[in-house]
């Protein structure tokens, strides 16, 4: 971490600190309050967290819907809920730039796991990247807690570690991917359908817009090469469905082995957890808290800003919904 960074913190009353969870990924900070409003050097020491360790969660951050939209806003232009409610969802937040990740309906409830918004939601269980499936994928993710089940009864969230998991590949299966350089194709849809798939039948992902991403990438924030991988992933171009699925049966394989994934235990109300989309995988660890006990979760989207955020895919404000 840098020493400046910590100095500067240091002169706004702030004492943060930080750990790394497991293997250079994931970091713990604590000592970060933002009950009196979001500063520059607050956010560097988050961002440049992530850009080291894929992820950071921020304890006790003491953030509202305000400040954590003002703490996004730092790392980027923010994506919307609007294009994802077209089949008639209302949106309980009072902002459209933060995603009700929860499981609290409309009227204060918990969402019923066979209505199409329970049957939607779980996609989110599937190991994935946010937004894949758009134009523009997202760089950074932003997800606070306002109310939490009690402790043990699931609703933890797990990461994976594409970097680690690029560098451990086996040589020869790595340059017969390098030498294919491999173009995925991301689908909402096909998310959704892998994991209800009664619910989404009738639907068919290759009727509809499918966003095109390099399967190997470089990480630009650190220079480091990576998987751009994610459940979204509806096949792989220029091979057969039978191979493309082999393929990408071994890389989800691989890359969600104990050594690559950890899981993060949401402990307070005010507990934040920022990642890259760009250089980790995440989903959402159900259990019986879905349908006993209201998790109310809120996600801010940040567009991503490198070269690769448009991947292969023509610039476009459209973004993918549900049909």
């Amino acid at each position: 971490m840098s020493t400046t960074i910590t100095e500067a913190i240091s002169t706004h009353g702030l004492t943060p600190s930080l750990r790394v969870i497991q293997n250079g990924f994931g970091a713990e900070i604590t000592g970060l309050d933002f009950s009196n409003g979001v500063t520059d050097v607050g956010y560097r020491f988050i961002e440049d967290a992530v850009k080291r360790h894929g992820f950071a969660v921020v304890r006790k951050t003491k953030l509202d819907d305000e400040t954590h939209l003002e703490l996004a806003k730092k790392f980027g232009d923010l994506d919307d809920v609007t294009p994802y409610n077209t089949a008639g969802r209302v949106h309980r937040l009072k902002y459209n730039e933060l995603f009700d990740v929860g499981n609290i309906d409309i009227d204060g409830s918990i969402v019923d796991l066979s209505s199409p918004r329970g049957e939607a939601n779980k996609g989110n269980s599937l190991f994935h990247t946010d937004s894949s499936f758009n134009p523009r994928r997202a760089g950074y993710s932003l997800l606070l807690a306002h109310e939490l089940p009690p402790l043990g009864t699931g609703g933890s969230t797990a990461f994976a570690d594409m970097r680690a998991a690029y560098r451990d590949l086996d040589p020869e299966f790595k340059n017969f991917l390098h030498e294919k350089n491999f173009i995925a194709r991301h689908s909402l849809l096909h998310s959704k359908k892998m994991a209800a798939p009664e619910c989404f039948r009738d639907v068919e992902p290759s009727d509809h817009f499918m966003s095109r991403h390099w399967l190997l990438q470089v990480h630009e924030r650190t220079g480091i090469p990576t998987i751009y991988l994610a459940k979204h992933i509806h096949s792989l171009e220029g091979v057969s469905s039978e191979e493309s699925q082999s393929i990408l049966d071994r890389l989800f394989d691989h890359a969600t082995q104990d050594q690559y994934v950890i899981n993060v235990q949401w402990n307070d109300p005010g507990d934040m957890i920022v990642w890259d989309n760009t250089c980790t995988m995440h989903r959402a660890v159900s259990g019986e808290f879905v349908t006993k006990y209201r998790r109310d979760m809120r996600r801010a989207t940040v567009h991503d800003d490198s070269s690769l955020a448009w991947g292969l895919n023509e610039k476009s404000n459209k973004r993918m919904g549900l049909p």
